[in-house]
């Protein structure tokens, strides 16, 4: 046996095994600031399920850790590398083997960008809902992983409730195949949905099989402003109380608002404490649908109700919601100098009910900690993102970040809710995870980590602090 690189050559062809230096670096983390980050041993960029199987199997001979990545989009660290491990990189899997739109389903690779399948899809008048913040570079392997949501949950839930099947290189190199083609099947255990959201630790997936769902129908935006955070979120929960079933209700405060006008000006109002961004997709029925909707907003406190012309406009204002992340990426860098702010990004899901608890709470956490920080989210569905800013480079600064995001994660946990809405544990929230399960539900997580991983080399230390 010689060196694991060696073996890998041996095996692979020459193009697929990358030892650069600066390629190993650009390959050491994902967008999580403030997460422990390796340097690999090799970058690996297969281009088939039997490469990635030959790869895992070099690697559980040497018994060298083995670290999955797609687009590198994630915000909790779990496509960070560890010192001496293989990055996959799996990137290059990346065709849409098959739409079918009797069955309406389709067949892809990890590789393929979630953005490039709902264009596909929509050429068959079709739809592939979930749509993360990063839809345009982001991976549908990376989406499974870590089970991504996105501005339409509100409505049509997570990625995990479109996965039918899928094909996982194990820890061994074996490769299972799992999960379905049809509508229904209640066949066995099912390990389809065990990979979805595992990040990675219990296999990597080469292949998925995701159900579609017809084209939707004309969608009708509305705005809505207000005084203050609380009152916005007042408004979700008499939206979602009423029964009303928007296809997107977000938030976003003040600090966003903000951040996004100077980022890309396009008329927003800075001034207002909170927006709501609300669309309904009921065809002949959006307007009215709209109308319903827009009364319990009135009713709530807006100061300020707008319904998008056309569709031009709408998608405008849609389009402004996707660069929450990379404007307050902005803010960040300008906030402090010589590009030292950094963001700990924040991902908590309570009940619905308890909206105004959760954005109320947050602030006054902020305010208390002398922490700036910006909330948005997918309010329809519980799920906000308290986004915090810190300078990197002063510790008392991250101190009071890490603080905050941790009294953040405790209140939710008290409202009912959970430590991730959709952008998974990663490294990020190992310590709340385990508090959220507890001892057995730990100790059932550990045991199934053992069973499908037990030399513990598949993206070790990711969501399950080592015992």
């Amino acid at each position: 046996m010689g060196s694991p690189v060696d073996d890998l050559r041996a095996v692979l062809p020459a193009d697929r095994v990358l030892t650069d230096p600066d390629l190993l670096t650009a390959h050491r983390r994902d967008e999580a600031d403030l997460c422990d980050a390796g340097t690999p041993l090799a970058v690996l960029r297969p281009r088939d399920t039997a490469e990635v199987a030959a790869a895992v199997r070099v690697a559980a001979a040497h018994g060298v850790p083995v670290v999955p990545q797609g687009a590198r989009t994630g915000l909790a660290g779990a496509a960070n590398a560890v010192d001496g491990a293989l990055v996959v990189s799996l990137t290059g899997l990346n065709r849409i083997l098959e739409i079918d739109p009797a069955e309406r389903i389709a067949v892809v690779q990890p590789g393929v960008v979630n953005a490039e399948l709902r264009r596909a899809a929509a050429k068959e008048g079709l739809a592939y809902p979930p749509d993360p913040g990063s839809w345009e570079t982001s991976t549908i392997g990376g989406n499974v992983s870590t089970d991504a949501g996105g501005m339409c949950c509100v409505k049509y839930g997570v990625t995990g409730e479109y996965v039918l099947g899928m094909e996982v290189v194990l820890a061994d190199g074996e490769i299972l195949r799992c999960g379905r083609r049809t509508v229904k099947g209640v066949a066995g255990y099912d390990l389809t949905r065990l990979f979805v959201g595992a990040e990675g630790t219990l296999g990597i997936i080469t292949e998925i099989t995701v159900r579609l769902r017809p084209a939707p129908h004309e969608t009708r935006t509305l705005v809505a402003v207000y005084p203050t955070v609380a009152a916005a979120g007042q408004a979700v929960s008499s939206v979602t109380a009423a029964g009303h079933v928007p296809s997107m209700l977000e938030l976003l405060d003040r600090t966003h608002l903000r951040a996004i006008e100077a980022y890309r000006p396009m008329g927003l109002d800075t001034g207002a404490a909170a927006m709501l961004l609300i669309a309904t997709d009921t065809g002949d029925r959006a307007g009215a649908d709209l109308d319903r909707i827009a009364e319990c907003c009135r009713e709530a406190g807006a100061s300020e109700l707008y319904v998008a012309g056309d569709a031009v406009e709408a998608e405008a204002l849609t389009a402004a919601r996707r660069l929450a992340h990379p404007a307050m990426e902005q803010l960040a860098v300008q906030a402090f100098p010589e590009g030292r702010g950094s963001l700990i990004v924040d991902d908590v899901a309570v009940p619905r009910s308890r909206i105004v608890d959760l954005v109320t709470g947050v602030e006054e956490i902020a305010a208390r900690h002398g922490v700036l920080v910006g909330v948005v989210g997918h309010a329809g569905d519980g799920n906000l993102h308290p986004v915090i800013v810190v300078d990197r480079a002063d510790p008392s600064s991250v101190e009071r970040g890490r603080l905050v995001f941790d009294e953040i994660m405790r209140l939710g946990l008290d409202l009912g809710g959970t430590c991730t809405g959709e952008h998974g544990v990663g490294l990020l929230k190992r310590d709340w995870l385990a508090r959220e399960l507890g001892p057995v539900g730990l100790r059932v997580h550990r045991a199934l980590k053992t069973a499908l991983d037990p030399a513990g080399i598949l993206n070790p230390g990711k969501v399950i602090a080592p015992d």
